[in-house]
């Protein structure tokens, strides 16, 4: 019997192991892919042109991810160091509560979580388990002790925070800023008194919907395609007067719709593509997002397949120049998505390819300086509250 006693306690242990250290590291390897490629040749001009830069990117799902974004990893998409070489002033970190099992762009559910055996497996706290507002407020808690750990990088909170952020960047080309957003409103939980504990904690850039409905309204990838519920107008106009921007990446036609209706305040799409460039399901009508930057909006184009139709570099660059004609070249920036379960063909210390392949597709320097981070810094020095 103790034979038998020792060899259940070894295989326990082995699959502990296996959940806890194992799976984890294997399911972001295998979900945030970098194709294999050979270094990409970058002409001197294009080299120059990035080392003077201030990249910003709209959207990356770090911090669903537990590997050390201190270091450089071997997977993944994002970490400080791979931020820093390619060359990021600032940084937008969603926090990813809730996706839906069988995941898709056409229709899901919202009756299924696949975030809760990650978070368990990824030893998040006990409270997290069961709680999507616990979850973003443990993600805040997490980059907010990265920026503890490591004191050339800052989350910033307010328009003052960003101005002296890069203002020290002028001096230390090290300082990275970070600012927090949600991948949909669903850690409100209902109620909208945490709107205030997701604005302690930091939250500034608040996305509506991810890929379900909520109880704010429809998603792009949800079953109903509604607007705004009546809760989701109570929440919108709570939000915008609290001095949230709100991002409409997931979200229905409608509730874009109903929100653009409701305020003039910019809008931002956070990482998207053009249905014109690339008809997909993914990516909302060229009339609406003429709208939202009509209103002063923000539109960030990914890096991945299923919203450019071709994830290279030059692909990427041609999304972008799509955009640029679509909605003008002030309402264009990036948005990768890195780290959103998704597979590039570049990461975040490749992003000088990125201005080589602008360069050679025709856009001016001063262009290529708006859309690789200029247009997001101004955006943010201009929404972001006092």
């Amino acid at each position: 019997m103790r034979i038998i006693l020792g060899i259940l306690a070894v295989i326990l242990a082995v699959a502990a192991i296996a959940f806890f250290y194992v799976i984890p590291v294997r399911v972001d390897a295998g979900r945030n892919v970098v194709r294999e490629h050979a270094a990409y040749e970058i002409a001197p001009e294009a080299a120059s042109l990035h080392a003077d830069l201030r990249v910003a990117d709209l959207h990356s799902d770090m911090l669903l991810w537990m590997r050390d974004p201190a270091r450089w990893n071997d997977r993944g998409h994002t970490d400080l160091p791979r931020l820093r070489e390619g060359g990021v002033a600032l940084q937008v970190f969603a926090s990813v509560t809730k996706t839906p099992s069988s995941m898709n762009y056409e229709a899901n559910a919202a009756n299924s979580d696949n975030i809760t055996p990650l978070a368990i497996a990824q030893r998040w706290p006990v409270g997290t388990w069961g709680s999507i507002r616990n979850r973003a407020l443990y993600h805040a808690e997490r980059l907010n002790r990265l920026a503890g750990r490591d004191d050339a990088f800052r989350v910033v909170r307010s328009r003052a925070d960003l101005e002296a952020a890069l203002a020290a960047r002028e001096r230390d080309p090290s300082v990275l800023a970070g600012l927090l957003a949600t991948e949909g409103a669903h850690p409100l939980e209902g109620e909208l008194a945490n709107i205030e504990a997701l604005w302690e904690a930091g939250y500034r850039l608040i996305g509506l919907q991810h890929f379900f409905d909520n109880a704010l309204g429809g998603s792009l990838h949800g079953l109903s395609g509604d607007g705004l519920t009546p809760f989701g107008r109570e929440a919108v106009e709570a939000m915008l007067a609290r001095g949230m921007i709100l991002d409409v990446a997931h979200s229905s036609p409608q509730v874009v719709r109903d929100v653009l209706a409701m305020t003039d305040r910019p809008l931002v799409v956070s990482h998207t593509g053009i249905h014109g460039h690339c008809p997909v399901t993914r990516n909302i009508s060229d009339e609406l997002m003429q709208a939202i930057a009509a209103g002063g909006g923000l539109i960030g184009i990914g890096f991945w397949e299923d919203v450019t139709c071709d994830d290279s570099p030059s692909g990427v660059a041609e999304a972008i120049l799509a955009a640029v004609d679509l909605v003008g070249i002030d309402h264009v920036a990036l948005g990768s998505d890195y780290d959103g379960t998704i597979t590039t063909t570049f990461d975040a210390s490749e992003y000088a390819v990125l201005t080589d392949r602008l360069l050679a597709a025709g856009m001016g320097e001063a262009e290529v300086r708006q859309v690789m981070g200029e247009n997001t810094i101004r955006f943010f020095l201009d929404n972001l509250p006092d």
